[in-house]
């Protein structure tokens, strides 16, 4: 049995779930999130809590069943706290700035890079090297914060680049300490 799986999700106050067949539908002070799930799991709401069961155990449905159940708590996770992720930038002359609902970015190209703020992420810039993307929905929030990423990864030789706030990067060496006796 999915241990996942069986665990029950709480609805805290203030957070709405619907079901319309094998949608869900989540409402909170974040926003509101809808999903279409496999008609193979079986969600039940009842009073604070949603169940999901499988039908049998096809490996299809055992693996169904954790992922439905996941999708489900980060949809409650979301409207109620919301996700984000953190990025900072590293280099000289490299810097980020906020303007009206494009954000800004100077990476040592011959042009700045401009990206637009899409539909249900915000972000923030507290300072010229820092990037805080925010939203309901875990799934936007962690593909917008990856291609702002790929817009100047980090290289591994001097660390300048575009990296998550918690990632490390691995360093090299450079040509000069490979073979200095």
């Amino acid at each position: 049995m999915s241990r996942i799986g069986k665990k029950p999700i709480t609805i805290p106050a203030g957070v709405e779930v619907k079901q319309d067949g094998n949608s869900v539908t989540v409402k909170g002070p974040k926003g509101t999130l809808t999903q279409e799930f496999n008609p193979n799991m079986t969600i039940k709401i009842e009073g604070n809590e949603i169940t999901v069961s499988r039908p049998n155990d096809q490996k299809e449905n055992r693996a169904l069943h954790g992922l439905t159940r996941s999708l489900l708590f980060n949809m409650v996770e979301g409207v109620t706290n919301g996700f984000k992720k953190e990025l900072e930038v590293n280099g000289v002359g490299y810097r980020v700035q906020k303007q009206g609902k494009t954000l800004t970015m100077n990476l040592g190209f011959s042009h700045q890079v401009v990206v637009e703020e899409t539909e249900g992420i915000t972000i923030e810039c507290p300072s010229a090297t820092q990037i805080v993307i925010s939203g309901p929905d875990k799934q936007k929030v962690g593909q917008f914060a990856a291609e702002i990423r790929e817009k100047r990864p980090p290289e591994p030789y001097k660390g300048k680049g575009i990296k998550y706030a918690d990632e490390h990067i691995r360093r090299k060496e450079g040509k000069a300490g490979k073979g200095a006796s």
